[in-house]
């Protein structure tokens, strides 16, 4: 990705953007005849975002809180799944389908969907219009899962949303097989509160893939489909043309889909099913993308290539490029929902662009939380994730030794996340954050031990322990050295990290 040029030297930026095309488009054969066939998309021619809340200062709310944190855990985990819509529609249905009463954006894909979203809502919120956000997983607090106007909702909010809708939850799960899980209770939960705010528009990210997604009883004007890639492989497909299929579901008819850059077998999947329902289509690389960016102080300046033209000089306070490809979707998706390349050719306003990105916020990916040694907690959770920032922590920051902490959940495959970080670390402490799932720190550290050989690998079962352990290698380069730590493997890691640190 090059760099911006300089203000005298400044190259025709259509030119930039057919480089781009002329770059990233080398497609199966195959593919010609499925985008012969899907409309495509092609112009003629924020709100600040809350941060991770705190537990309630009243003690009273926080009891409350946490008997329906409790509540709630005792129904099926996000991993354990019946993969079927038919108790969310039940209790949609019994809801008078609140679903309904607001247009949505629905995004999936495998990396990127939170910060996509966040910038989704950003960019729809400084262009006046009210949302509503519901996305997983949470970093600290279960209450982040639903956000109105830019801000997770109140611990208030959260519990009299819960007691509102329990006695039609308690009616679905009588007369259903299964009960409603977890996951399906919070997304009845947020598609009610979305109801009763009420929004303009809801952006929506999946659980996990998309056809028997518990979100997926929304139909959504415009589907967003971020970079694809093997995760979940037990319940998605072994392939990503496998996985594609699962999360092609979130395309309706009629919709827009914007595609993030994908595997080509991904991509071939996505249009063919485009295609089958008469979606307009707009691909990144093609009608729309990231013509130019380079690093800033605490982000990136962007030159956005959108439907409806340029947007330049565009200042995103997060890190990498992988951040600036998920703006350009943002970007398209927002443009769709508001006819930009289909009813109308003017882009949007540049001025409104460039606030809403400004303000934008994503806890838990590339942020910084501690100074000397520097802190970054980062939540890639799998070689995908891991291999972009990786690349993203290269680029932003200039460490002289980087000691990694990882914590990661057993059913990842940890081997290729290690394996991702491997280059950029000095050092790995391994760890386990307190969840059920997490990899025992004794097991992950016997795969770290195979990728990065005895002597860089340590071993700290407690979290606290491993930060502390991790921070004293760091300090090891002196004051004003390069020395930092790099805290990933999982959301939950860097959630209680988080805490650990302050933060929250």
């Amino acid at each position: 990705m090059s760099d911006l040029p300089h203000e005298n030297d400044q190259p025709d930026p259509l030119d930039s953007f057919e480089e781009i095309i002329e770059a990233e488009t080398t497609r199966d054969p195959d593919l010609a005849v499925i985008e012969a066939g899907s409309r495509t998309l092609r112009t003629q021619g924020g709100q600040p975002q809350g941060d991770v809340p705190a537990r309630p200062e009243d003690p009273e709310v926080d009891k409350a809180l946490r008997e329906v944190e409790a509540e709630l855990a005792t129904r099926w985990g996000e991993t354990k799944l019946e993969p079927s819509v038919s108790r969310i529609a039940a209790l949609m249905d019994v809801l008078g389908d609140p679903q309904r009463s607001y247009p949505s954006i629905h995004i999936t894909g495998t990396n990127g969907k939170t910060s996509t979203a966040r910038m989704i809502e950003s960019l729809l919120g400084a262009f006046d219009l009210r949302t509503g956000r519901y996305t997983s997983p949470h970093v600290q607090s279960i209450t982040e899962r639903i956000s109105l106007d830019g801000a997770p909702v109140s611990a208030e909010r959260f519990i009299e949303t819960y007691q509102d809708i329990k006695p039609y939850i308690e009616m679905v799960d009588a007369a259903q097989e299964y009960r409603l899980s977890f996951f399906e209770v919070l997304t009845g939960m947020a598609y009610a509160a979305f109801a009763d705010a009420p929004v303009d528009v809801a952006v929506v990210e999946v659980g996990m893939g998309g056809s028997w997604d518990a979100t997926n009883v929304i139909d959504a004007d415009v589907a967003v489909v971020t970079p694809i890639g093997l995760d979940h492989t037990d319940r998605l497909g072994e392939t990503t043309a496998e996985i594609a299929g699962e999360k092609a579901g979130v395309i309706k008819q009629d919709a827009t889909v914007i595609l993030a850059q994908q595997p080509v077998d991904a991509a071939q999947v996505l249009l063919k099913k485009a295609v089958e329902v008469n979606a307009t289509v707009a691909r990144e690389g093609l009608e729309f993308g990231v013509v130019a960016r380079q690093v800033a102080v605490g982000g990136q300046l962007m030159t956005l290539r959108g439907l409806g033209g340029e947007y330049p000089e565009v200042y995103l306070p997060l890190h990498g490029a992988h951040q600036a490809h998920n703006a350009a979707v943002a970007l398209a998706a927002v443009e769709a929902f508001f006819g930009v390349g289909a009813q109308r050719a003017e882009p949007l306003d540049i001025d409104t662009v460039r606030k809403a990105f400004a303000a934008v916020t994503s806890p838990g990916r590339l942020e910084v939380v501690r100074r000397s040694p520097t802190v970054v907690l980062d939540a890639a959770h799998n070689p995908a994730g891991a291999e972009v920032t990786a690349e993203a922590v290269r680029e932003a920051f200039d460490f002289t030794r980087l000691i990694g902490v990882v914590g990661a959940s057993a059913d990842k495959n940890v081997r290729g996340l290690l394996e991702a970080f491997e280059p950029i670390f000095a050092e790995v402490v391994v760890t386990q954050n307190s969840s059920h799932r997490a990899m025992d720190a004794d097991e992950l550290a016997a795969i770290a031990v195979e990728v990065f050989g005895d002597e860089r690998v340590q071993v700290e079962p407690r979290l606290p322990d491993a930060l502390e352990a991790a921070i004293t290698l760091a300090e090891e380069e002196g004051e004003f050295a390069g020395g930092g730590v790099l805290v990933t493997g999982s959301v939950i890691t860097v959630g209680e990290a988080r805490l650990l640190l302050g933060k929250g």
